[in-house]
């Protein structure tokens, strides 16, 4: 009787110790998938799911309603985390009494942190993709089998929060869906899975609709003009002479644009009168100019661009006086980087040196230095690095003067009447920029 009543208590036991490990098995079941699936690319169990993956459609129905996902495998991880817990107990303090209780917190603890949670979200966080098609069949049939539970539970909080003024679902993400997109981009490029080239661009196309002409536009002081008073002569010479194909005429004053001459439409207009360049009419080959808000963002400029068939515009402020001009490869390369010919410099005024600094001329723009050196200087509150030292300085600086902010030293070159024409900015080390 006793050897019958031994041999039934170690049956027991075993079934116990069954139990437990497959208690860790569903816990472990349960952590990795609500790892993997809130870990997954949505992007590319969409691709999947368009082209017939059967199993990506079933991952995106699941996320789509994600707090019921998350729910039910909360649920049933708590089941069996405190169905091992209580197995566990019942079996070590049938063998070791009351002492069982520590020995199986203490065991417990060891094996539901690493094979319940640490094993199986690493390997949900490192392929989410592939771990979240293998678990989306039995993941769905849990959720469907646990709905009524889940709309209990969720009824039940609901009312919680309206007691505490709260309600579900009135969440607002702090960012834009753009800036989570560029967010997500930056951080793919941090991890090496995505080139320099390809977020710049991908940040450039995202931020079309924050900039605006002024931004990008070629300052009236670096605008290369023709007087329209100059004989045809010296006007097709002048021409000839630049490497822009389209130079804005002036008459009277460098402020009144009367017209627009590009060099293609000149060049057959000389060849009409067999290369006699004085009897070129000027007016009749020049276009109407087109004036455009220095508001006017990059986004609805490329559209206008677009509608109008045309690659020049010049920018005014709002008293109508010319700001600069604004091109269609200005806004090209706010999304590809700068796109360069023979006739072109890399960066117009700037000169890397040896030691990592640059000498750069004040009217260069700011977003120009941050391409060039993968810099990030701030440009919001100013277009061209002499804006920006006016700006942190709070005054116009004299040649000499040093100053350090952004993690930058700022030195004066050269300085004329009141602009900074030439600066030298050299990057500081953060234990020399906080001492």
């Amino acid at each position: 009787m006793e050897h019958f009543g031994g041999e039934a208590m170690g049956v027991d036991l075993w079934v116990a110790v069954l139990i437990v490990a497959a208690c860790i098995l569903l816990s472990a079941f349960f952590s990795g998938c609500e790892t993997a699936l809130t870990a997954t690319s949505r992007v590319r169990m969409h691709g999947l799911e368009k082209n017939g993956d059967k199993r990506a459609a079933l991952v995106n129905r699941l996320l789509s309603r994600r707090s019921r996902l998350i729910g039910a495998m909360l649920l049933g991880n708590t089941l069996v985390n405190i169905g091992a817990s209580a197995f566990m107990t019942n079996v070590l303090t049938s063998v070791f009494g009351d002492a069982g209780i520590i020995y199986a917190t203490l065991l417990m603890t060891v094996l539901l942190l690493i094979f319940s949670e640490v094993l199986p979200k690493t390997i949900g966080i490192n392929f989410p993709d592939r771990m979240a098609l293998i678990i989306s069949r039995p993941a769905a049939f849990f959720v469907a089998l646990m709905t009524p539970v889940l709309i209990a539970i969720d009824a039940v909080v609901g009312g919680f929060l309206r007691l505490m003024g709260l309600r579900a679902g009135e969440h607002t993400s702090v960012l834009t869906p753009q800036e989570e997109l560029r967010s997500a981009v930056d951080l793919l490029h941090k991890e090496g899975s995505v080139e320099r080239s390809h977020r710049d661009m991908f940040g450039g196309l995202l931020g079309l609709n924050d900039l605006t002409v002024e931004d990008v536009m070629v300052h009236r002081t670096r605008m290369r003009t023709i007087n329209a008073a100059l004989s045809p002569t010296e006007i097709v010479r002048q021409v000839l002479a630049s490497s822009n194909t389209r130079l804005p005429l002036w008459r009277d004053q460098p402020d009144n644009i009367v017209g627009v001459l590009h060099a293609k439409d000149l060049l057959r207009a000389l060849n009409a009168v067999h290369g006699d360049a004085s009897k070129v009419k000027i007016e009749d080959v020049a276009l109407s100019p087109w004036f455009v808000p220095a508001t006017t963002t990059l986004e609805d400029q490329l559209q206008a661009f677009r509608d109008r068939k045309t690659h020049f515009a010049l920018v005014v402020d709002e008293y109508g006086s010319v700001m600069g001009l604004v091109t269609l490869e200005d806004i090209l390369e706010e999304i590809v980087g700068d796109i360069r010919d023979e006739h072109d410099i890399a960066v117009q005024g700037l000169r890397t040196l040896p030691d990592g600094s640059i000498t750069v001329e004040g009217s260069v723009p700011v977003r120009d230095v941050n391409r060039a050196m993968d810099w990030s200087l701030p440009d919001a509150e100013a277009t061209t690095i002499a804006g920006l030292v006016i700006h942190e300085a709070q005054m116009i600086p004299d040649a000499g003067q040093v100053f350090s902010f952004h993690g930058f030293r700022f030195e004066i070159l050269r300085k004329q009447r009141n602009r900074v024409t030439a600066l030298k900015i050299t990057p500081v080390e953060p234990e020399e920029a906080s001492g």
